[in-house]
């Protein structure tokens, strides 16, 4: 039996699935990009009354539900199945897309640039828990903003196997990053075959799908990269305070983008995602890491669920500034219950401050937290231990269980054994180490990773085409940064 959450029942989940389809077919949502909304009207749905929104009536949802895949397998830059996306499985990966990081050296919050993000991938290829890549945060330091999605996915590619979950922030960057991608495989259609990364799109809010979504929607189905659909449901602000009232809000948006995913192309890979936070009515910011938001999550995770829906969320994270109790607190928090609710793709290790800054402190921290998390939701079986009588006579004789052969045989995976980011030395071998705190253990671990990292190898033509298909979107910038050895 694995630990599950249980969060809403069975008739309010009807309730909620009903009010969403509702909205869905008298409100509708406004399609600004031009060619998805003249495509959603040759599959024969409406506009209402201005002429501005589609209408998509509860038949169509429930059509494109069921040709929705309810699970798909990630693939890594060989060509070997990485990861399956689907039914309980459970995935950390890094959240996106700060604009800062958190120097763990300095401990400065500045503008990243290019070293920043090679630093982040060669450490995020070491970690254990931490399943995929994710284009985590901005280099618009040294790269001019129009290309910079596809440099940090080339950074990615040529540091790491991984997958990659990513996105464009341009109305034509998925063509590009998608063509880099091709190159690992022998044409596009093999990649739409194995797919390599998941992109994310957002809608606008106010149920809304803006231009460059609307883009991006149409140019990853073209490239069969799966879509992870993520609206950034703000509770008291843009979505009811309520939790029943924000999930049929949420629950439009995502529907609505995963109904015109499949409308244009019926089995296309999605996942029911979101970035819910809610409205802080005194500090007017937007915590994630709120435990209404973590409710949120978990609770439309439980309708996606309730659909055969593959899953997302950003959770494991920190609004807090610093890497401290209360980055510990919330990332470990949002970790677990991720972890029970079965999500399948989890955004949000490394991030701080509302996912505007990026620590790699924090992300060896954070490999910690979801490798907990993941120890806990394993399946809880009688391994040898029913009944009891062989180890009761054991202890009894030797007065303690060590070298019993039943903890020799089950301790390597039943005890989970943390680095040394976590402090798990008694007070006088803590002292005698140097007292150091959980930044310093941190920052250590960072060095020590990044040190024994290993480069991979990547084919001259492959890397020259993914480097001139970058140079061409550039303006004024002349050159790329130069990628530290």
């Amino acid at each position: 039996m694995r630990p599950t959450l249980s969060i809403l029942s069975d008739d309010l989940i009807a309730q909620i699935l009903s009010e969403s389809k509702r909205v869905m077919s008298e409100t509708g949502m406004e399609v600004r990009g031009e060619r998805l909304r003249h495509l959603l009207i040759d599959h024969g749905l409406t506009t209402d009354p201005s002429g501005k929104r589609i209408l998509i009536p509860a038949d169509v949802v429930e059509s494109a539900i069921a040709t929705a895949p309810k699970s798909f397998t990630l693939y890594d830059r060989d060509d070997q199945p990485h990861a399956e996306i689907g039914g309980n499985e459970v995935h950390f990966v890094p959240g996106s897309s700060g604009i800062n990081v958190l120097d763990h050296r300095s401990n400065e919050v500045r503008l990243a640039t290019s070293t920043d993000f090679l630093e982040y991938a060669r450490l995020c290829d070491g970690l254990e828990h931490i399943a995929y890549m994710a284009t985590a945060f901005s280099t618009n330091k040294d790269v001019e903003p129009q290309v910079s999605d596809a440099w940090r996915l080339y950074m990615c590619l040529v540091t790491s196997k991984k997958p990659v979950v990513s996105g464009a922030f341009s109305e034509h960057g998925v063509t590009r990053m998608a063509e880099m991608m091709q190159l690992f495989r022998s044409d596009p259609a093999h990649l739409v075959r194995r797919p390599m990364s998941i992109f994310t799109i957002t809608p606008a809010g106010r149920f809304s799908y803006g231009e460059v979504s609307c883009q991006n929607l149409l140019d990853c189905i073209a490239a069969g990269i799966p879509i992870e659909f993520v609206p950034v449901t703000l509770m008291g602000l843009i979505a009811p305070v309520t939790l029943v009232g924000a999930l049929v809000f949420h629950c439009v948006d995502v529907l609505t983008g995963i109904t015109m995913a499949q409308l244009v192309k019926p089995g296309t890979p999605v996942l029911f995602g979101g970035a819910p936070a809610t409205f802080h009515m005194q500090a007017a910011t937007s915590p994630m890491a709120a435990i209404e938001a973590l409710r949120l999550d978990v609770a439309y995770v439980a309708i996606a669920k309730s659909l055969g829906l593959p899953t997302q969320a950003y959770m494991a994270l920190s609004d807090s500034k610093l890497l401290d109790a209360q980055a510990g607190a919330e990332t470990f928090g949002g970790a677990l219950l991720a972890a029970m609710a079965g999500v399948n793709s989890i955004s949000g290790p490394g991030m701080l401050d509302f996912v505007l800054t990026f620590s790699l402190a924090k992300l060896v921290f954070d490999n910690e937290m979801c490798g907990q998390a993941l120890h806990f939701i394993r399946d809880i079986n009688s391994l040898d231990d029913l009944p009891t009588t062989d180890l009761v006579s054991a202890v009894l004789e030797s007065e303690h269980l060590v070298t019993a052969p039943h903890t020799l045989k089950h301790w390597p995976h039943e005890l989970y054994l943390s680095s040394g980011v976590l402090d798990r030395e008694n007070r006088q071998n803590w002292a005698e180490g140097g007292s150091k705190e959980l930044l310093q253990r941190a920052g250590s671990e960072v060095e020590s990773r990044l040190a024994a990292y290993t480069p991979i190898e990547t084919d001259a033509a492959i890397d020259a085409e993914m480097r001139r298909l970058i140079q061409e979107g550039l303006n004024e910038q002349r050159d790329l940064p130069v990628i530290p050895s």
